[in-house]
């Protein structure tokens, strides 16, 4: 596949297209990254140097790959964290010059608007950008369970309350749903919860919690979800395959004591995870 991804990026590290983009090309995917910030290192470490990026220089960017004649070839558009909400009419921009080229592109949104525990931490704007716009024009959307409430405008305590709000957030266009760091009161204590709803049903993958707050880990697993889902058309396959190889991350980097995840390191990773979990059909 051909992929263009429209993420964040820094120099230090791994968060959005550093996140994204190698796991990808790991797997042998072609990815044309554009990048909607250029920082220093990821915001959680509390300080950084760089600036964002507009809209302007997102179309600029995609002018001149058109311009090579290859948007045709280009299977699928990927986007991450913005920067502000501007951008998002840049990407939307691209996504809709990308399907005009090849009408079976596809459009995997990571709505990256904040988390729990931390609130949204995301610029003005973006919140509202992703609910109202780019969530009616994507194909796969993959929030995690604070994002998923409020672009379903629902509280998830229950496996029941996290499906209805899947389908709420189904109604308003994506085919394909990914929910990522879900917990609920289904969930126990030294697990974590992943469940990916679609037109072949809903299924549940569960995971051991391991003891790392790691940033960069959702947008590897949203790339990976992705790209298997696209590949194989199958979401049970690609929530094994996605799960397995970030919880093998995971590990790896909390084995290491690491601050940054192990992109680089774990990559067998994303081709032969070290342990696959099974997922479990819900309906």
């Amino acid at each position: 596949m051909n992929i263009l991804s429209i993420q964040s990026w820094v120099a230090y590290g791994h968060v959005g297209n550093a996140s994204a983009m190698f796991p990808m090309q790991r797997l042998g995917h072609e990815v044309w990254g554009i990048h909607t910030v250029q920082f220093s290192n990821h915001t959680g470490y509390g300080a950084w140097k760089g600036r964002v990026f507009d809209a302007p220089m997102i179309e600029e960017l995609v002018d001149g790959i058109a311009e090579r004649g290859v948007l045709a070839r280009c299977d699928g558009v990927l986007s991450g964290y913005m920067g502000s909400a501007d951008i998002g009419t840049g990407i939307l921009s691209a996504v809709g010059r990308v399907r005009a080229a090849n009408t079976k592109a596809l459009y995997c949104c990571d709505p990256v608007i904040g988390d729990v525990g931390r609130g949204v931490f995301v610029r003005p704007g973006i919140p509202e950008f992703m609910r109202d716009q780019a969530l009616p024009a994507a194909d796969i959307v993959t929030p995690n369970q604070f994002e998923l409430e409020y672009l379903a405008g629902r509280t998830v305590m229950t496996l029941a309350d996290a499906i209805a709000a899947v389908d709420v957030v189904h109604a308003k266009g994506p085919a394909i749903v990914l929910v990522t760091s879900l917990v609920t009161e289904d969930t126990p204590d030294d697990a974590i919860d992943l469940l990916a709803s679609g037109p072949a049903g809903r299924f549940r993958v569960r995971t051991p919690k391991l003891g790392l707050s790691i940033n960069g880990a959702g947008d590897a697993i949203a790339a990976l979800f992705f790209v298997h889902a696209a590949t194989s058309d199958d979401i049970a396959f690609a929530l094994s395959r996605a799960a397995s190889s970030t919880y093998g991350l995971l590990k790896r980097t909390d084995e290491a004591g690491s601050r940054e995840i192990l992109t680089v390191a774990a990559q067998d990773e994303f081709v032969n995870p070290s342990r696959l979990f099974t997922p479990e059909q819900l309906s």
